[in-house]
């Protein structure tokens, strides 16, 4: 086969077969196709698109060029069916932390490997090593003796789980190629494939702090991904969710941990937990509306029941305990310390040094217009990064103090910055304010959950 060739009949809508796309893939990862030569297909790919058939033969043969995890000797019965969960990002999205242990508690073992955050979204694996001491590098053997001790492990992913797919993202990263859905869709899909799990729950985000802006492109999104699931034997439903305003009150690492551990606790507010307790109240219902739907899915697609009987499951497992004690189990398995689970006050050690009032401007109804810009603003004071190298403050962050449509009056603490460095506080905030508006006009936000594609689905 010739490389040219291949670009030429791209180039011209033909679709690829999957011999040839095999072929592509597996050179590449060879090195014998030079990235001038790849970044032509990319681009053909991204005018030009891909059928189903195309996206899903792309998927394998990533998934084909590295190693398969193989989650069988973790079940605690043949007849046991992995779940694994995965969100295209937003701002303040902590759901796995929050939705694994709830699964795990229930009886279905969560393996689950996830990655660090880029830009104006957060990373579970960030979120997790805020904990003192807890590790997310872990090796195979580590991984597989911690999910059969504890039922539950959340680690970094394998750089062996489709490697050619890494090559091809930073490829994608600087000829302007990442926002294809059947590149992106395959990208998702072979690490996920790769992962070992028998059924996958995709979140797919859709609003001004999603990567996919619009509903109906998160909608092709989602609905390409159902389809690889299903082209390679796997039970896949998406859940297109709303990430127009930021998803809980915590932005940031250690914050975010709260606000897991809070919601887990069924408690009704972060009382002596956060620098200004009096003013901070419960649990957004966007979060924990979610964080039920989500977890629900879960143990529906690993046949504990129908829609009602698993969303009882996922309610008593939050009320008892269970869910949070599964959650500290895991951290102190891979050697974090439980005790900040227990006892979340305990953040207050690695609190950050500068903390901030931001007051509205004037009084109205609050909306956020732009959750990107909230997201940015907490990636300024160091809660984020923007390139893969920078370091991450875990300290850093911000709490709101509002609910889209609240009214507020003018001075009214609409949230509080953390940051380890004053100078950061201004530029922040420029970002955080652009990102709402103040109106005498209250506006509603958007459903949480948009549509779901796939199924087994809940039933609201």
């Amino acid at each position: 086969m010739k490389m040219y060739e291949i670009i030429s009949k791209k180039k011209r809508g033909e679709a690829l077969t999957d011999t040839e796309i095999r072929w592509v893939i597996g050179e590449y990862s060879k090195g014998e196709i030079p990235d001038f030569q790849m970044s032509a297909l990319l681009m053909a790919v991204y005018f030009r698109g891909m059928t189903a058939i195309e996206t899903a033969a792309l998927t394998m043969a990533m998934v084909d060029s590295g190693e398969r995890v193989d989650l069988s000797p973790l079940k605690p019965s043949p007849n046991c069916i992995m779940v694994d969960k995965h969100s295209t990002g937003g701002v303040g999205d902590k759901t796995t932390l929050v939705v694994a242990p709830i699964v795990a508690a229930c009886g279905v073992p969560v393996a689950k490997m996830s990655g660090r955050g880029l830009g104006h979204t957060g990373g579970t694996i960030d979120k997790l090593e805020a904990i003192p001491g807890l590790r997310t590098n872990l090796s195979g053997a580590e991984f597989s003796s911690i999910v059969k001790k504890v039922g539950l492990c959340i680690a970094g992913q394998s750089a062996n789980l489709a490697p050619a797919d890494k090559s091809l993202y930073a490829l994608r990263d600087v000829t302007a190629t990442v926002d294809s859905i059947p590149l992106i869709a395959a990208s998702i899909m072979s690490k996920k494939i790769a992962a070992g799990a028998d059924a996958i729950l995709l979140d797919v985000k859709t609003g001004s702090g999603a990567f996919m802006k619009n509903p109906a492109d998160a909608r092709a999104l989602a609905q390409a991904m159902v389809d690889i699931g299903k082209s390679c034997g796997r039970q896949t439903t998406a859940i297109i969710t709303d990430m127009s305003a930021p998803l809980g009150r915590a932005i940031g690492n250690s914050l975010e941990i709260i606000e897991v551990t809070q919601l887990l606790s069924s408690t009704s507010s972060c009382s002596a937990m956060l620098s200004k307790p009096d003013t901070i109240s419960a649990v957004p219902e966007n979060l924990r509306l979610l964080c039920e739907e989500l977890a629900t899915e879960m143990l529906v697609l690993a046949k504990k029941g129908d829609a009602d009987k698993c969303r009882s499951l996922v309610r008593e497992a939050i009320s008892s305990g269970r869910a949070l004690e599964k959650l500290a189990d895991m951290v102190e398995a891979q050697g974090g310390d439980r005790s900040y689970i227990e006892n979340p006050k305990k953040f207050y050690a690695q609190q950050a040094t500068f903390v901030t009032e931001i007051a509205a401007p004037h009084g109205g109804y609050i909306s956020v217009t732009d959750a990107e810009k909230i997201g940015l603003a907490a990636m300024a004071l160091g809660a984020g990064r923007a390139k893969p190298d920078d370091k991450i403050d875990p300290a850093a962050g911000i709490i709101l103090n509002f609910e889209p449509g609240d009214y507020v009056n003018a001075g009214h603490p609409l949230a509080w910055f953390y940051t380890n460095s004053e100078a950061l506080i201004s530029p922040a905030r420029e970002k955080f304010l652009g990102g709402l508006i103040v109106s005498q006009t209250k506006l509603f936000p958007p459903a949480l959950i948009h549509e779901k594609v796939g199924a087994p689905c809940c039933e609201n």
